[in-house]
């Protein structure tokens, strides 16, 4: 008895990547023997490179599917521009792929590229054959960017802007230098292979490499690594328990090239009302995933009943100071805004928040001694 017939291949998919790939693995290298590669073909090649995946991620991700921050027009301009150069569909229908995806994460019948279907079909099996054509009538869960005008334009022109893109940029880069083939073969060619998969690896490889310091209640991996390759998107697993949030990499040492754009940006007045987590909310989330972690490898043991029962008892101290933390602190910046910053200075609010800071510290320690014993 035969299993359920496969959705038909999409052939333009197909030729596109496997040509793009065999030009890339065979005729860049060929080229390069024959003829040479100069600084240049380099340069512009990570210029290129960049800009097509700063408008995936600060653009198509983290503007359009998220709404983490608003953009200027001129700003949202270069971002289509550089999503067409990047070919990977209009913002509008990338959007809709994406949010379905955090919609139904893992879920095999509606996630467009579940991670749990293998790592092939994540990374770019989905793409190959009809598996979604029935979702594409009218992104009607993308209505927000119905009325951004330059997303539409960008839609209802993308084969026109991908084709003076990805041929027009090189040969223009290429009269520049004096070396038409070489600029199509390294800006065009390269650039657009090694664009696609470190953008298709955020689908395929953040849910399966890396850790679970969030939550563990879908696929989602952080990886320091990954987010080198990827702009600063390896941090997924923080990304996919709170996505509406501008950063992937939450602290000053993570690599994240995409949030150092948009915060950039806004000091020129290029993007504003950027969207960031409460830190209680993180701190939180990791307690209550490292409490998970803990109670799980405990189970195992044989006074499992008494120590689950004092991890407990520290989580919920560490839950009550958390709080309290939080909440003197607000009061803090309240009473500093409010002009009130000379009597703060010798007030008793500031003493009862060193002292509570003192204290949440000591819990902190306290608690990740304890799940350090069953991580």
């Amino acid at each position: 008895m035969s299993g359920p017939s496969k959705p038909p291949l999409i052939w333009l998919n197909i030729f596109i990547f496997l040509s793009s790939f065999l030009v890339a693995a065979l005729l860049v290298p060929w080229y390069g023997i024959t003829n040479g590669y100069g600084v240049e073909h380099f340069i512009w090649f990570l210029v290129a490179f960049s800009f097509c995946n700063l408008s995936i991620t600060a653009g198509y991700h983290r503007l359009w599917s998220h709404k983490t921050y608003e953009a200027h027009w001129s700003l949202r301009f270069l971002f289509a521009i550089g999503g067409a150069f990047a070919l990977q569909n209009s913002a509008l229908h990338w959007s809709s792929d994406h949010r379905i995806h955090h919609k139904h994460v893992d879920n095999n019948d509606k996630d467009p590229y579940s991670a749990k279907r293998g790592f092939w079909f994540s990374h770019i099996g989905w793409m190959l054959r009809e598996y979604n054509a029935n979702t594409y009538a009218d992104y009607s869960n993308c209505r927000d960017l119905h009325k951004d005008k330059i997303a539409m334009w960008q839609h209802k022109y993308y084969v026109p802007l991908a084709l003076a893109t990805n041929f027009g940029i090189p040969i223009a880069i290429g009269l520049l230098h004096g070396d038409i083939i070489g600029m199509l073969l390294i800006v065009g060619v390269l650039r657009l292979v090694l664009s696609h998969h470190s953008t298709f690896f955020i689908n395929s490889l953040a849910h399966i490499w890396g850790s679970q310091p969030y939550t563990d209640k879908n696929t989602a991996r952080d990886n320091a690594v990954l987010a080198v390759f990827t702009f600063g998107e390896g941090y997924h697993n923080y990304h996919h328990i709170f996505e509406n949030d501008y950063r992937n990499g939450i602290y000053w040492w993570q690599y994240d090239p995409t949030k150092w754009l948009i915060k950039s940006c806004s000091f020129l007045g290029l993007t504003k009302k950027l969207r960031v987590t409460p830190k209680i909310k993180i701190e939180k989330a990791k307690a209550k995933q490292a409490l998970s972690t803990a109670s799980r490898n405990i189970d195992q043991l044989p006074n499992a009943s008494m120590l689950n029962e004092a991890l407990n008892k520290e989580f919920e101290a560490l839950m009550g100071k958390l709080a309290d933390y939080y909440d003197l602190k607000k009061q803090v910046l309240e009473a500093k805004k409010n002009d009130l910053a000379k009597k703060y200075e010798n007030s008793l609010l500031k003493m009862r928040y060193q002292q509570m800071k003192q204290d949440l510290a000591a819990q902190r320690r306290s608690w990740e001694s304890m799940v350090a014993q069953y991580a």
